[in-house]
């Protein structure tokens, strides 16, 4: 055998070696995906998905059993699978990897609606879940992975070209409904609500405790998200005002922390004349802080909410600090854009 030949079937026992190599998270991923293509983040029997539990008869039965109307992009699910999936595939050139990233990805851009929202379930339109929901980044986090898709940034430039071009276009209509949804307030627009009615666009209230209101914590992800964009008018806009909002609705003096009391976790707002945090949710048109209470009332005294939703539920944080002091002036300078 001439030097050439041995060194092509050295090569091609690699790539078939390679492609026999298997990730073990991306094996679990691979049994946990729905028929639909999507992910869910409990299971039949209200179980939470878990990847660190071996999966014995009796819980691959009820993987198996759980159905479409599971799957969902909240609490990272469905965006976290296939973002581990391609990264499973760069490493281990495992197809079964990318065929399944691939089909995840279908899925998301199935479950987009033609205004470019994004449900909290699919195909479930159970409550809230049909609801355009940023909250817990649920949106951002789908528009992320089809913004990698679409650029071919982050391993993601292995999927096939007309996922790369449909992501494209899903990318610009969510950059559409986020331009849309941006609450404005007496003509100047502000920042965003955790969810929307899915025809109308208009804020929406989802749990209880989560009543229509300004989010504080998703509007940063969706600021971010848009200053990875090429910059236009309207994007530039869109982030100015959000950013000109945090800095006039900042709380200066007070922390927000998290303490242990007889093994219970305790949350406490304290004078503290060194912090600045925001309230997670404001009021849509006077740009109070709100609290939301198990009984769907809402408060305008942290101290007046219920013990345990006041425990159960971080109501106050630094969401912007890092945004405001970094992210923001170096992407006016990498953009040469006054302030």
């Amino acid at each position: 055998m001439n030097l050439k030949i041995y060194t092509l079937a050295l090569g091609l026992l690699s790539v078939t070696y390679s492609a026999q190599i298997k990730d073990t998270l991306a094996e679990k991923m691979l049994i946990y995906q729905l028929p639909n293509g999507g992910w869910g983040k409990q299971l039949e029997d209200k179980s939470v998905v878990n990847y660190s539990l071996s999966i014995d008869k009796n819980l691959l039965r009820k993987i198996k059993s759980t159905g479409d109307d599971h799957a969902t992009i909240d609490n990272n699910a469905t965006s976290r699978e296939i973002s581990s999936l391609i990264k499973a595939y760069a490493t281990t050139k495992n197809p079964d990897y990318l065929k399944a990233a691939e089909k995840g990805i279908s899925y998301l851009l199935l479950m987009q609606y033609d205004n470019g929202g994004f449900p909290q379930y699919y195909p479930n339109t159970g409550l809230y879940r049909k609801q355009v929901t940023y909250n817990d980044n649920a949106m951002i986090n789908a528009l992320t992975v089809l913004y990698n898709a679409a650029e071919g940034t982050n391993n993601f430039d292995v999927i096939s070209s007309s996922l790369k071009e449909k992501s494209k276009i899903a990318v610009q209509k969510g950059i559409g409904c986020i331009l849309k949804t941006q609450v404005v307030q007496k003509g100047s627009p502000s920042i965003w609500a955790d969810q929307y009615h899915e025809i109308t666009l208009q804020p929406d209230k989802a749990r209880a405790f989560e009543p229509v209101s300004l989010a504080t914590g998703e509007s940063v992800g969706i600021i971010r998200f848009l200053m990875q964009q090429p910059v236009t008018p309207e994007i530039e806009k869109s982030i100015k005002a959000a950013v000109a909002w945090f800095k006039q609705n900042k709380i200066e003096g007070y922390s927000y922390n998290v303490t242990k009391q007889n093994g219970k976790a305790v949350r406490v707002l304290a004078e503290d004349k060194n912090s600045v945090i925001w309230a997670r949710f404001y009021d849509i048109h006077t740009n109070k802080p709100l609290f939301g209470d198990r009984d769907g009332s809402v408060k305008y005294n942290y101290n007046e909410v219920s013990e345990e939703r006041r425990n159960g539920y971080s109501w106050f944080g630094d969401f912007a600090e890092k945004l405001l002091a970094k992210e923001y002036p170096k992407w006016l300078e990498k953009n040469k854009l006054s302030e």
